[in-house]
């Protein structure tokens, strides 16, 4: 399941605050900040896709991530790359580093992380 964009928009600062109440989240947010109802039906809808959860206090909840931001975005470019890239890497790595304007410093950069995950693959590991 996947979240839209105002929904990863506050996912993003509950990821980064892991835990918050209601005020917590909206200081996260940059001017002009929703209002409280928006936020609150954004959460009511993040909890029922099983996202978000959150503990009670009296009044108060406070929330929490259940899913984690690499998980979720490890999803997110996998199925990207499986519907627009014919489940290629290799062809969404391509359109990645024509397409962003990468500079060279960056291009080495991620060519020593590619070779750093080559030598971590274990013997006779081909492929997925």
């Amino acid at each position: 399941m996947q979240l839209s964009k105002s929904e990863e928009e506050l996912m993003n600062i509950l990821w980064k605050q892991k835990k918050a109440f209601m005020k917590d989240l909206l200081d996260g947010y940059k001017d002009p900040k929703p209002a409280t109802t928006t936020v609150a039906t954004l959460l009511k809808r993040m909890t029922d896709k099983g996202f978000v959860a959150y503990k009670s206090f009296g009044r108060s909840r406070e929330y929490y991530p259940l899913v984690k931001k690499k998980d979720y975005f490890s999803k997110h470019v996998n199925g990207l790359i499986k519907n627009f890239f014919n489940d290629s890497a290799s062809q969404f790595a391509s359109f990645f580093t024509q397409e962003t304007n990468l500079n060279k410093a960056e291009l080495e950069a991620l060519k020593k992380l590619i070779d750093k995950e080559i030598e971590n693959l274990p013997d006779g590991k081909e492929g997925k």
